[in-house]
Parts: C-alpha cells; structure tokens; sequence
C-alpha cells in the first residue's frame, strides 16, 4: 500500500519492499486553469497569465558526500542517461497536460555506485524568468515512487504549499542510510533560474 508522505517526512525503501532494486520516480503537475472575466478575481489572474504552456524539467542531481563533483552527474532533458548507467530521464514533457505521471526518472538502486550517496530530485520551470512564470502557476504536483518489478507505488508526496515566486523545487532525495535506500520529501522552493544555478547549491 503506498504512503502518503507529509513536507519533510522520510521513509525507508528498503525495508518495507524486499529485494526492491530498481524504482521509478515519476513526477507530475498540472497548469492552473486561468480565470477569465472581470471582478477581482479576473483582474488578479489576468496579470499573471502566461503566454505560453508552462514547460517543467525534472533532474536528478547525484552527489557523493553530499556534493556535487561533476556535471556529468546531473541527469536531465540534455544528458538523459548517468555515465554508470543506472540513473536514466525517460524524456521532456513539454506542457504538463494530461493524466499521470508527466516526467519519469529511473533509478537502479542496485547497481549505483557506492560512492554516490544520494540523488538529489528537482523540477525548474524551463526559461522562467524570461516567460515570468512561477510554480504558483502550477498545481497538483506531486512525486511518487514506484517498485519497477511490478508498478506498485510505494510512497508520494502531494505538494500543496504555496510557491507563487519560486522558479525551482527540490522535490525530494533517494539516499542511503546504514546500507539502507530512503527517501525524504523535502518540497523546497527555489528562486533558481535553471538548473545551472539550482545544482550549485550542492557545489
């Protein structure tokens, strides 16, 4: 049965999910529906309408001790497979639109090499300060982790504050802990303009 995480809660992968080597992330949002007419509520989102579909990036960030030691080991739309082989970005989604998960990321726990210790997962909305959209343009957004043996979903956490201003996310982090996977929902908003900037918090 999958866990409902709450901002901040950590949960053992590996304990609960025997054998577990190999898991999905998938990560999803949707585009808040503008209202249109006048009164209040017109004018508010009438100035905040974005021209174009918002585009979001998921990347996972692999760091050893913590840090970041080489570009190579960011995994997004531009370099979709990690040089080990075991972290790879199933594709962009452009929009957002539709059911499910809207980006997914693979991961084999199994096979990660030892001395990376935790993967690091984050959205950036794709060229938010020249578009001006932000995540309080977004709603529904949530990860989830998913067993890649039989699809079961083990954990997701739902993000439901309020990040009007925030061009980034730190979603969560897969680590491990006393040989040990885990992973912690962490729901940091950014005010990152691209990953660039956001991976430099773990330089």
């Amino acid at each position: 049965m999958s866990i409902s995480l709450q901002k901040g809660q950590k949960v053992s992968l590996s304990k609960d999910n025997a054998g577990l080597s190999k898991i999905i992330v998938g990560l999803g949002w949707d585009e808040v529906k503008q209202l249109s007419g006048g009164g209040i509520l017109g004018s508010l989102f009438s100035s905040s309408k974005p021209a174009t579909t918002i585009d979001c990036d998921a990347s996972a960030i692999m760091l050893q001790n913590g840090k970041l030691v080489d570009r190579a080991d960011l995994v997004y739309f531009g370099n979709l497979k990690h040089k080990s082989g075991t972290v790879s970005h199933q594709g962009d989604n452009l929009t957002g639109a539709g059911e499910g998960d809207d980006e997914q990321i693979i991961i084999d726990l199994a096979s990660v090499p030892q001395e990376y210790d935790k993967i690091v997962i984050v959205v950036n909305i794709y060229q938010a300060v020249q578009r001006k959209q932000h995540f309080g343009m977004i709603q529904n957004a949530f990860v989830r982790l998913v067993d890649a043996r039989n699809n079961n979903e083990m954990c997701k956490y739902n993000l439901t504050e309020n990040y009007s201003g925030m061009t980034a996310m730190i979603f969560g982090e897969v680590y491990r802990h006393n040989g040990e996977w885990k992973f912690s929902a962490v729901g940091q908003g950014t005010n990152d303009p691209g990953l660039g900037e956001l991976s430099s918090r773990y330089a």
